[in-house]
């Protein structure tokens, strides 16, 4: 218990420094927010009201407490642009991003993690060799240009799923799932083959430690001794560089979102950033700092489901 507490407890620190970078990230940027959203053409008069409505008028430590508790509350402030509320649009977006990226995540573990066990007990220089290759393709190869490889061979030559459409989860599953598998399959390659050699490498290093050789001069089985003793401890390294990538595979989603024009959470930045619409993109940062910061505890957990033995370092 007292390790989930520490681990929440960073969690919780990690996320309160997010929110002061983020507001104060757009604070230091030179310029008057209202000029650069209105232009320099704009009168006095509607600068002011500008200022009134960003708050830009008001000290900075006041803005800061009034964002930040608004924040807490879920109120993210009104976008410039649609002039509806941050969060509301934020939720609408996610209904798209979120299944999107827990798609792509879980295509990832269920094709690396087997796929690095097999390369790592087959022997074969041919195979091997083979897989050296496309993992080093799978890694050059950018998420964006995955996904119009994918989208010009399956979505308009083979004409096998359909391009720029979602469909509503309440009405149909398999539709909603079958729309986002060219997007998530472009975000998921790249982490595929990165896991998959990094899998490889650490089970055939597990493999070669001395208390391999002593399961199996006690009796076990080659493959027993790999499945309860090497692959778990294997895993501890690999579930580290999954953390890291999975913060990956939500940034990927900006990309990929806009390549096939989906509705979420991506498509919705860019078009932020377009017509600078600061309190949307303040309010799109700070999801993508909140999903980091709970995919990085939700990692620190798994530690202890794989081997309960890892504990935080204390101090003497």
């Amino acid at each position: 218990m007292s390790y989930i507490l520490r681990r929440l407890g960073t969690m919780i620190i990690t996320i309160a420094l997010s929110v002061v970078m983020i507001f104060f990230v757009f604070r230091v940027i030179p310029g008057d927010p209202a000029i650069i959203i209105l232009g320099t053409e704009a009168d006095e008069a509607q600068i002011a009201a500008l200022r009134s409505q960003l708050g830009t008028d008001r000290p900075v430590l006041e803005q800061f407490i009034t964002w930040a508790s608004g924040a807490l509350r879920g109120d993210l402030g009104v976008s410039l642009r649609f002039n509806r509320p941050v969060a509301e649009m934020l939720t609408n977006r996610l209904r798209v991003t979120a299944p999107l990226a827990l798609y792509s995540i879980t295509l990832a573990v269920l094709v690396s993690i087997p796929l690095g066990v097999a390369l790592a007990l087959i022997r074969a220089q041919a195979v091997n060799l083979v897989f050296t290759y496309l993992s080093q393709l799978g890694m050059a190869v950018p998420s964006f240009w995955a996904a119009l490889l994918l989208m010009s061979i399956f979505g308009v030559g083979l004409r096998w799923i359909p391009l720029g459409e979602t469909v509503d989860w309440e009405r149909d599953v398999a539709a909603s799932l079958r729309a986002l598998t060219l997007p998530a399959i472009a975000i998921a390659l790249p982490v595929v083959a990165i896991v998959t050699r990094y899998v490889r490498g650490e089970l055939l290093d597990q493999i070669g430690q001395n208390y391999m050789r002593t399961a199996l001069s006690k009796g076990l089985s080659f493959y027993r001794a790999v499945y309860h003793h090497a692959l778990r401890n294997a895993l501890i390294s690999v579930t580290t560089i999954l953390g890291i990538l999975f913060a990956n595979i939500v940034a990927g989603t900006v990309v990929v979102e806009q390549v096939f024009a989906l509705p979420g959470v991506g498509l919705l930045l860019v078009t932020a950033v377009g017509y600078r619409d600061f309190p949307l993109i303040q309010g799109i940062a700070l999801y993508i700092a909140l999903v980091v910061a709970i995919l990085n505890f939700v990692v620190d957990l798994l530690y202890r489901v794989i081997d309960p033995r890892v504990r935080l370092h204390k101090p003497a």
